[in-house]
């Protein structure tokens, strides 16, 4: 939804790392504007769980068309590309590898490869346990923090991560890169990173809106 005009000319590859709403409500329309002017198919990486979930629930011409079957000359508009957990896989030259994580529906993490750059995404999760460790140096990890101490029952039940819950998974990781947070519930932001920067932890710190990283 906050897809650039450069972003639609180019874009043709998603990885997913679980099927819930504010992770694919974009997608629909995305591949809807594109439509038309295809030639190539918008590639979908994910868990076959996850592709289940988009072509019965989504993409099932009850909700919006079935974009799987159709095409404009010789491209289809989708292309599902099902990925098992730690199998690697190529875009672009950048060399993906998908890791379980805590969620209350089938998720994963993300490793991302490019050149000397290794760069982990947690993705939702309760958990950090399961970073992959291959043992390649990481120059980046970066990982959800949903809601503040106060509400941690709701995110105990949710399987998402608190700042406090943040500080015990990272004092178990011993992480030797920068990590940056990422999924905060628009609600609670200011709470949230309040709480994160009293952890005091030294190279954690929130990812900002709009601005570039480069690892």
């Amino acid at each position: 939804m906050a897809a650039t005009d450069e972003h639609r000319r180019n874009l043709r590859d998603v990885v997913l790392t679980h099927a819930h709403l504010d992770h694919i409500a974009g997608l629909p329309l995305f591949v809807d504007d594109l439509f038309a002017t295809l030639d190539q198919p918008v590639r979908i990486h994910a868990l076959p769980e996850v592709i289940d979930v988009l072509e019965r629930d989504v993409f099932n011409w009850s909700v919006f068309p079935r974009f799987s079957e159709l095409s404009i000359g010789s491209a289809k508009a989708i292309e599902y590309c099902p990925i098992s957990f730690n199998e690697p896989f190529t875009i672009h030259g950048s060399e993906f590898r998908l890791f379980p994580t805590f969620h209350k529906v089938p998720s994963c993490g993300v490793m991302v490869k490019d050149g000397d750059s290794c760069v982990v995404i947690s993705g939702d999760t309760a958990s950090l346990s399961g970073f992959i460790e291959d043992g390649s140096p990481l120059s980046a990890a970066v990982v959800e923090c949903a809601f503040p101490d106060e509400l941690s029952e709701i995110a105990e039940s949710s399987h998402h991560m608190t700042p406090a819950t943040l500080r015990s998974e990272l004092e178990k990781l011993q992480l030797d890169c920068p990590i940056f947070v990422f999924n905060i519930k628009a609600n609670y932001r200011d709470v949230v990173v309040k709480q994160i920067r009293d952890l005091g932890i030294s190279d954690l710190e929130v990812l900002e809106i709009g601005k570039a990283y480069f690892w």
